[in-house]
């Protein structure tokens, strides 16, 4: 039985449950499920528009341009090879407008210019359709771009310019001229980008499409976690005041279980692959249980995870068999256990000197792993994390 008790250093629990930015790897793994599900459907209805003859696959081209490694040093004549796809498959030549998929923190694929509400506006405005991977994520990259000494040239200062150089690069290519209307679409970092773009370079742009983008740089982005505490009290999408309620008692019943003495018995209950005897280790197991439901929040009903009335029916069960904050660690034990049931994983690994192995690792992997450029990204320009008296820990998140 684990000893419950409150600690008066508990304020850091609090700070996961209101201020938490960072993406643990439950969240990432999430990210993926999410994406590769996208990318699915993407699949299914280009297979459904081939079948009837509306949108064959050969109309897109993959294509390199290399850009200069650093745009603002003209000394440095170093290049990198920047990869993008073209879909002409809709485009009214020679004057139609062009839609420009901009990428993120991540690969992009064949599919950015193939399906998405991006993808229908240009079908029915007969668009051209392009997207230009972000320089230093996916296969825009040298082999050993992702040493230290190399990341000085990853900033999103460089990537606006990227843009620009593409956007020329592309004009001369399809020989287009001011009656090409360009429109520009990201999400999240990606549309930060977008609408930055449109800033910088407002005669290259028209206009900018920026979903979910944060164009203002936070050194403390408690705003993110303020959200996700918003939406599960929103009684419209299947929360309530009684489901926060019943988060906060259930983290706080696990941090007086790992401040009591118990990190084994905690270790057993969520399944971790190792017990977290320091403080490390301890937010490595919080953070990824935040995730649960920074996830929920993030992709509700996208069908990769429980949706926020799901999870908040969990959370607000009645267990007869226990009371008080025993109760509420028992419903976030069960919610784990249903995150784990859908998990390839054997184990959660909360090891916090793996997950600093893993960031000073600097090698590039088939995976086309992202987690070190974004950390050097929001270390560097963005910040987008949170600070705490106790832990004195910024975390960034992927947003």
């Amino acid at each position: 039985m684990v000893n419950m008790f409150f600690s008066p250093a508990r304020c850091f629990i609090l700070l996961l449950l209101l201020n938490f930015t960072d993406a643990g790897r439950i969240l990432k793994k999430i990210k993926e499920r999410v994406r590769n599900l996208q990318l699915q459907k993407a699949k299914q209805l280009l297979l459904t528009r081939a079948a009837s003859d509306r949108q064959p696959l050969q109309h897109v081209k993959e294509g390199r341009i290399h850009q200069q490694l650093d745009h603002f040093n003209r000394q440095d004549v170093n290049t990198f090879p920047q990869r993008f796809f073209v879909n002409e498959a809709f485009w009214q030549s020679p004057d139609g407008p062009v839609f420009l998929f901009i990428g993120g923190e991540g690969p992009i694929f064949d599919f950015d210019v193939l399906a998405g509400h991006h993808v229908d506006m240009a079908e029915e405005h007969g668009a051209l359709l392009l997207a230009l991977e972000h320089r230093f994520y996916g296969d825009s990259i040298n082999p050993d771009g992702l040493k230290t000494e190399n990341l000085a040239d990853l900033s999103s200062q460089q990537a606006l310019v990227d843009l620009a150089v593409f956007h020329q690069y592309i004009s001369q290519s399809f020989n287009l001229s001011h009656r090409n209307t360009w429109l520009s679409f990201g999400g999240s970092y990606s549309g930060a980008l977008s609408a930055w773009f449109r800033g910088k370079f407002p005669h290259l742009v028209y206009g900018a499409v920026a979903s979910s983008a944060p164009v203002k740089a936070r050194l403390d982005f408690s705003a993110y976690s303020n959200t996700v505490g918003t939406s599960l009290v929103n009684e419209a999408v299947g929360g309530s005041e009684k489901c926060l309620s019943g988060v906060r008692e259930a983290f706080a019943a696990v941090e007086a279980a790992l401040m009591g003495g118990n990190a084994s018995q905690v270790a057993v209950d969520f399944g971790c692959c190792q017990i977290p005897k320091d403080r490390d280790d301890q937010i490595e197991l919080l953070q990824n249980l935040a995730d649960i439901f920074m996830g929920t929040v993030q992709y509700n009903e996208e069908g990769v995870l429980l949706s926020i009335n799901e999870v908040c029916g969990v959370m607000t069960n009645k267990n007869e068999a226990y009371e008080g904050e025993l109760e509420a660690y028992s419903r976030l034990v069960k919610l784990a256990q249903i995150y784990h049931s859908t998990s390839e994983e054997p184990c959660l690994d909360i090891s916090h000197e793996k997950t600093m192995k893993d960031l000073m690792d600097t090698s590039l992997h088939p995976g086309r792993r992202v987690e070190r450029q974004w950390t050097y990204q929001t270390c560097t320009e963005f910040g987008f994390c949170t600070t705490h008296r106790h832990t004195h820990k910024c975390t960034a998140t992927h947003i």
